[in-house]
């Protein structure tokens, strides 16, 4: 089975709408393109992989269509729109089509939004309308204290396709994680909500190894159990902290150290599924990174 690297970002500077993208990114600030992981997604048996929008631009998302025409190993995109636009639903159907198979899901940047209860906001209601028609997953760019607005949203939309990304951003670092252990648990209460293994190494300290992340990670099994996690690069945002294959070694021993059998289903089967991925071989692998 090849793995799947259910989230990571490809950027062109000279574009001019990572507006969160300044120099002051130090080694990020430049640009990043699949020429620059091809060879270490092969090298680690990675066979497809999910783009995940940076900018919160319907121009951007068009980009990444673009570079998933070029390489076939990014089997899957997950963009933006304007969810407060009139026009929501109609935009949405355009990105779908435009698309052509590629668009799998859709992505505000509510980490960056000051309102913590902005995924209520009932004005939002026909964007996320129009994801389930289009059989879209909505990716939650959240952390803890978006979680009671996500709550409301999954209660409005209990047919809604989630994905958590980065498990909600638990603050590692600073020992949060009875602030976020309990509000994960009742999202995952909704069979429709799934969660990435991902972004765990951005929050923790630096340094921070294993020990750190198990407890946040047995949490996540709790909540999830490996049918609805799924693991994540988020390369190069990764790459402040540590290599890619680094974090792909971590992240399999901790699985393994919860379940010796999830394996299949956290690196490829879980994000083919949600994804709607197209089945690429048989989830059987289990070779050590």
């Amino acid at each position: 089975m090849s793995r799947v690297d259910a989230h990571l970002h490809f950027w062109h500077l000279a574009r001019g709408d990572y507006h969160w993208l300044t120099p002051a990114a130090g080694p990020l600030y430049r640009d990043f393109a699949p020429a620059d992981i091809a060879a270490t997604l092969a090298a680690r048996d990675i066979g497809a992989a999910v783009a995940v929008q940076a900018a919160p631009t319907e121009a951007e998302t068009r980009y990444l269509f673009a570079l998933a025409r070029a390489e076939p190993r990014i089997a899957a995109v997950v963009g933006w729109t304007d969810f407060e636009a009139a026009d929501a639903g109609a935009r949405i159907a355009a990105l779908h089509r435009d698309g052509a198979g590629r668009l799998q899901g859709l992505r505000p940047m509510v980490q960056d939004i000051a309102d913590p209860g902005w995924l209520a906001h009932p004005e939002l209601d026909a964007a996320f309308e129009a994801l389930i028609a289009h059989d879209l997953a909505f990716d939650a760019l959240v952390r803890p204290r978006h979680f009671p607005a996500l709550q409301a949203r999954l209660r409005r939309h209990p047919a809604l396709r989630v994905v958590i990304d980065h498990a909600g951003k638990p603050d590692i670092a600073g020992d949060g994680f009875a602030a976020w252990a309990d509000g994960l648990a009742a999202l995952a209460a909704h069979p429709g909500v799934h969660c990435k293994l991902s972004g765990l190494l951005s929050e923790a300290g630096p340094g921070a190894g294993a020990d750190a992340l198990a407890p946040y990670v047995a949490q996540l099994f709790a909540c999830f159990g490996p049918q609805r996690l799924m693991w994540g690069s988020d390369w190069p945002v990764l790459t402040a902290r540590h290599a890619y294959g680094e974090w792909l070694a971590l992240a399999t021993a901790l699985v393994r150290a919860q379940d010796a059998t999830a394996e299949a289903a956290v690196f490829a089967a879980t994000a083919i599924d949600f994804y709607r991925l197209p089945a690429q071989a048989d989830p059987t692998h289990g070779a050590p990174p």
